[in-house]
């Protein structure tokens, strides 16, 4: 089997179940006062400065959910507090279906949602400034896009945007956590997932810096914070972290090596008649877009799985025919709706590519004779 697919999900490796099940062992809730709570307790908090201190926040800033759809939901659905400050929220035509939806909603109690204009992709950081006024509260704006793996420059946004204190700066950090390094210094609120860095699903966090206040979207219940309720899940939050630990350890390596992988796949697909490369040079090399035009995307990912050979179409969570992320940044619905996407991992091997490729081969002539 080959699997190219790691955007959607990764495996859980093996050193992080080992955790996982160990920490299982912890039976007692983490709020409870006996000596039992007080040993599960004392796991979360040496995982929770574990992951501080991986991310370069602050142990009170960190906040355990099941996901980033959840920390994503929260930030946005919190801006109703500050609805007397302003009603303004400004976005990207990048981001993830968990920030459209619920900004949808935020539309529906009176919030205007606005969409900076992108360069390649990239978002124009001049242009994103003159929107700003007195009604804006939020921006939010992912830090790598999960279809096109276009990474935004965060760090600068976050610089630019601390010339206005009364707007909070959040980014969805779930396609950058593991992969490359950044800096979430200028960042007010940042969302992540265990299972896109080979952790177990159903675990996440969202970054809250400690001066912003925050509409829990779960009540009742204590938990490790005040905004978010819930029995503590200690054998997720100890995997979790060790999942993020192991991703440190050689990410500059690993880096290259996914970077001579990408190559290799960017070096054949081109041979390919009617085959285009949506992924630019602003791509991290975990992601790597293209479009067949001659085929169907989804006809084409059947006939790759059949040699045992997973990608897909678009984001796993996407919805419609065709990517609005590759839309936005080809101007091309011929390329956005043929589009497919291929995510390889520090696990994925040379032998992975060799496999991948010759399957390409087979179901590209295969399917277009």
């Amino acid at each position: 089997m080959t699997y190219l697919d790691y955007s959607a999900t990764t495996p859980v490796i093996d050193e992080v179940m080992e955790s996982f099940i160990k920490a299982s062992n912890f039976i007692g809730n983490p709020n409870s006062l006996h000596m039992l709570g007080r040993e599960a307790n004392n796991l979360i908090e040496a995982s929770t400065k574990q992951i501080a201190s991986l991310l370069g926040v602050d142990r009170d800033e960190i906040i355990y959910t099941s996901g980033a759809s959840e920390a994503n939901n929260t930030v946005i659905k919190s801006m109703e507090i500050y609805k007397n400050r302003g009603c303004e929220i400004i976005t990207t035509q990048l981001e993830h279906s968990s920030i459209y939806e619920p900004l949808k909603y935020m539309e529906s109690k009176g919030f205007r949602i606005k969409y900076v204009p992108l360069e390649n992709g990239v978002v124009s950081i001049s242009a994103l400034e003159k929107m700003i006024n007195d009604e804006t509260v939020l921006v939010s704006i992912s830090m790598v896009n999960s279809e096109t793996g276009i990474r935004q420059p965060i760090e600068e946004i976050g610089e630019v945007l601390k010339k206005y204190p009364k707007v909070m700066f959040h980014s969805d950090i779930t396609q950058a956590v593991g992969k490359v390094p950044f800096s979430l210094e200028n960042v007010d609120f940042a969302s992540f997932s265990a299972h896109k860095f080979f952790g177990i699903k159903g675990i996440g966090g969202l970054i809250k810096r400690k001066n912003i206040n925050m509409e829990p979207l779960i009540h009742g219940g204590k938990s490790t914070t005040a905004f978010r309720s819930g029995t503590p899940p200690t054998a997720l939050i100890v995997s979790m972290a060790k999942a993020l630990r192991l991703s440190y350890e050689n990410m500059d390596e690993d880096i290259l090596r996914v970077k001579k992988l990408n190559e290799r796949i960017r070096d054949s697909l081109s041979k390919y008649k009617d085959v285009y490369i949506n992924s630019n040079e602003h791509s991290i090399p975990h992601i790597l877009n293209i479009s067949i035009l001659a085929l169907k995307p989804e006809t084409f990912m059947h006939s790759l799985e059949e040699n045992e050979v997973y990608v897909s179409t678009k984001s796993a969570c996407s919805s419609g025919d065709i990517s609005g992320a590759v839309k936005a940044i080809t101007l091309d619905d011929r390329r956005a709706y043929h589009s497919i996407r291929i995510s390889i991992s520090r696990i994925t091997s040379d032998k992975d590519i060799d496999e991948f490729l010759r399957a390409f081969s087979i179901s590209y002539r295969k399917l277009e004779g």
